[in-house]
């Protein structure tokens, strides 16, 4: 993990075993949602897949593996397709276009993808011609000063969604509610949405207060280490329903 990928934060020593614990606690938050975790190997050359969220985008017809805006991460694709072959039909996104799985928010048969470092048009091309015969609008979003989209913007329901107004222009989700993560807690903007529940960090309680205040329930999880690679708790699953 020392050898993450970084782009916005300075690097910082990483307690790996506590790491693994606090990803451990991750894990059996998924379990205790009702979810089955099922692990995937990696080589000790792959720092950052832990971050498995960024190297494909599933949906109820199929999945979309993608094509890592960071080169050292596509050696992470070829074990992900083919776990990912047993539930969907697989498609691929191909060079010129880069993204990662960050940078896609879906929303109903919405699909918001961040135009980032990691993320440009080619690939969002690719991701409406292959989504829109299933119904889907593909809507692109600029993202500034932060790594992905969903750094910026995540959905708490179909109807919510939590943002930082500083890294995206909110006015794309005008067609949604919105809460506003606290001014003191930027990083505040990702949680998982779970079937009856939302993962979230125990790092934000501000903004925390500002999501139970809607009636969500709150599964608290510690991602402290993992925050320090510029991961945070959407990244470190794929769910599939």
């Amino acid at each position: 993990m020392a050898a993450c990928e970084l782009t916005h934060l300075a690097r910082a020593p990483i307690d790996v075993e506590l790491a693994r614990q606090q990803h451990a606690g991750y894990e059996q938050a998924l379990r205790d949602a009702g979810y089955t975790v099922e692990r995937l190997s990696a080589s000790a050359d792959m720092p950052d897949s832990v971050f498995i969220e960024d190297v494909a985008v599933v949906f109820d017809e199929l999945a979309i593996v993608t094509r890592p805006g960071a080169e050292s991460r596509r050696a992470e694709v070829p074990a992900v397709a083919d776990a990912l072959a047993r539930y969907r039909p697989v498609r691929t996104i191909h060079a010129p276009g880069i993204i990662d799985g960050g940078d896609v928010l879906s929303v109903g048969r919405r699909v918001f993808v961040g135009r980032s470092t990691r993320t440009n048009a080619e690939a969002i091309a690719q991701m409406q011609q292959t989504l829109a015969p299933h119904g889907y609008t593909v809507c692109a979003v600029t993202v500034r000063g932060c790594l992905h989209l969903k750094s910026a913007v995540t959905a708490l329901t179909d109807g919510l969604v939590l943002a930082n107004p500083a890294w995206i222009d909110c006015a794309v989700f005008d067609a949604f509610d919105l809460i506003e993560v606290d001014a003191s807690e930027p990083m505040a903007a990702n949680a998982l949405c779970l079937a009856d529940r939302v993962i979230y960090p125990t790092a934000f309680p501000r903004t925390a207060q500002r999501i139970a205040a809607r009636g969500l329930r709150l599964a608290l999880v510690n991602a402290s280490e993992l925050a320090k690679a510029e991961g945070a708790v959407t990244c470190c699953s794929l769910i599939i329903r």
